[in-house]
């Protein structure tokens, strides 16, 4: 098969129109005197991360996001939502009117009873909100009045898989695009040398079996795969083959790569695909990496009183709290988009001890995070986001004792948090019933925090889409949504 014969029989009439004008548009551009003095593509500037010509749509109060994901779902019965009540009904059936139209799962949808297992964390009131916070997270209770905490968010999937593509595509539905890769899309990156999106995914300490992490969850969809999620790795080089091998220096590899440029815009310009142009992008990035990457995990001139602050494996590549110093060394360096996910969340047994492990790795990270941006000036314009992609019932999954307990996945209301970028600091945001099982008031489907991400950083998710398969594809669905102004600041 001839691959240019097939690439003519499947353009359609609107592709091959629209390249005929970007080809002549070219021919008219090298008339122009001194239009091709430059040479071979080489110096790609602001070309390697531009943002979209119309973005931003309004004035931002978000530069960057810096997303921490706490995947399997953690509970908001533990965490952040008290319910001082609930110890009058340990053991007794969660009410069927409570539970009514409830969604099981097949792990609690056998059991003769739904025991109401109160939490057995104590919570204290913090900060000038008086913003109630388990004993589980007490490295919060500092940054209390730097949050806004979110109690009613709401998702359509029950199970895990579903559940973090929807959270971070939003849509069940495999093969969109992610979060951060439609803000390396539509807003580019203000570094040449690292990519717009980065990833990472740390270890955890519950001993927990974790589900497993997707990379539709970082993946770029339908968009030009030059803004998917670079993972760093934990362990060896951070990027592999970040290292020339040995008998080639930076002069050599600089030659090669301007060569094989060379014959990409060749390429490039017979079958205009773009991704080709993709190509170039990723293979300029990789070699500014190599630079730009070492220089990033260095933490040996970070003070000591900072690495202090993240706790005592900071230092360790692959702990939360590294992962954390990273993303705020990224933030530092103008990448648009971190994404943490630490997994170990799933706690249908043994919540009591595991849910412990899982906050000695995040609880003081996360809070040293938000205290070294401030410290810094950079929280005002980066959004730190904090959640999960479901909650959990306030019953138990299996047996059921006063300091041991589990919970099955619950998605009619959890818990989630974000901080500075423009948000409201201190403030808590819906209610739920006293089983902390439905909303109260002020619901928050996930795509109108999507919808509210997209507006801190100067975007109307409205008119931010992407033409595919016959649709105006968004972040936010097709469905309408608004951002929520009540977290605004």
């Amino acid at each position: 098969m001839n691959p240019l014969h097939e690439f003519a029989r499947q353009q359609t009439r609107r592709q091959f129109f629209s390249s005929a004008g970007l080809s002549l548009g070219s021919v008219a551009l090298a008339t122009m005197p001194g239009a091709l003095r430059a040479g071979p593509t080489r110096n790609y500037g602001s070309g390697v991360h531009p943002a979209l010509p119309e973005l931003p749509h309004f004035p931002a109060t978000a530069k960057r996001v810096i997303y921490l994901h706490m995947n399997g779902g953690p509970s908001q019965l533990d965490l952040w939502d008290y319910k001082p009540k609930l110890k009058e009904h340990f053991d007794k059936d969660l009410p069927e009117s409570i539970q009514k139209g409830q969604r099981l799962t097949t792990m609690t949808s056998g059991q003769k009873r739904f025991p109401v297992a109160p939490s057995m964390f104590k919570f204290e009131q913090q900060g000038k909100s008086g913003m109630w916070i388990s004993e589980l997270l007490k490295h919060h209770w500092p940054v209390a009045d730097d949050l806004a905490l979110i109690k009613t968010v709401h998702t359509n999937a029950i199970n895990h898989d579903p559940a973090c593509t929807f959270v971070m595509t939003g849509t069940e539905v495999p093969g969109k695009a992610s979060l951060g890769s439609w803000l390396s899309y539509g807003l580019g990156s203000e570094n040449e040398n690292l990519p717009g999106f980065v990833v990472l995914t740390p270890t955890w300490s519950s001993g927990a079996n974790a589900q497993a992490l997707f990379t539709r969850m970082w993946s770029s969809g339908f968009l030009a795969t030059k803004h998917n999620g670079v993972a760093l790795r934990s362990k060896g080089d951070p990027v592999l083959y970040i290292q020339n091998p040995p008998g080639v220096d930076g002069g050599a590899r600089r030659a090669m790569l301007d060569g094989l440029n060379q014959l990409n815009e060749l390429n490039q310009q017979r079958l205009s695909d773009p991704e080709t142009q993709t190509r170039i992008a990723q293979y300029e990035m990789a070699f500014r990496m190599q630079t730009s990457v070492p220089e990033l995990v260095d933490l040996s001139k970070e003070p000591k009183h900072v690495l202090e602050m993240y706790g005592p494996e900071v230092t360790k590549p692959g702990t939360f709290a590294h992962s954390a110093i990273m993303a705020r060394r990224m933030a530092e360096r103008g990448v648009r988009a971190v994404q943490i996910l630490h997994r170990g969340w799933d706690q249908h047994g043994g919540l009591p001890k595991d849910i412990g492990g899982q906050c000695r790795d995040t609880d003081q990270p996360c809070a040293a995070l938000i205290m070294d941006l401030k410290q810094r000036g950079l929280l005002k314009d980066t959004l730190v986001v904090w959640g999960g992609e479901f909650g959990r019932t306030v019953y138990s999954q299996g047996t059921l004792k006063p300091d041991n307990y589990g919970r099955d996945h619950h998605p009619r209301n959890f818990c989630m948090y974000m901080a500075g970028g423009g948000v409201k600091g201190g403030y808590v945001h819906g209610e739920t019933d006293d089983f902390s099982y439905n909303i109260t008031k002020d619901p928050v489907h996930l795509n109108e925090l999507n919808a509210t991400i997209l507006k801190c950083l100067g975007v109307d998710h409205r008119r931010f889409s992407y033409k595919f398969q016959g649709l105006d594809q968004r972040l936010t669905g097709v469905e309408e949504v608004h951002p929520i102004k009540a977290l605004l600041a």
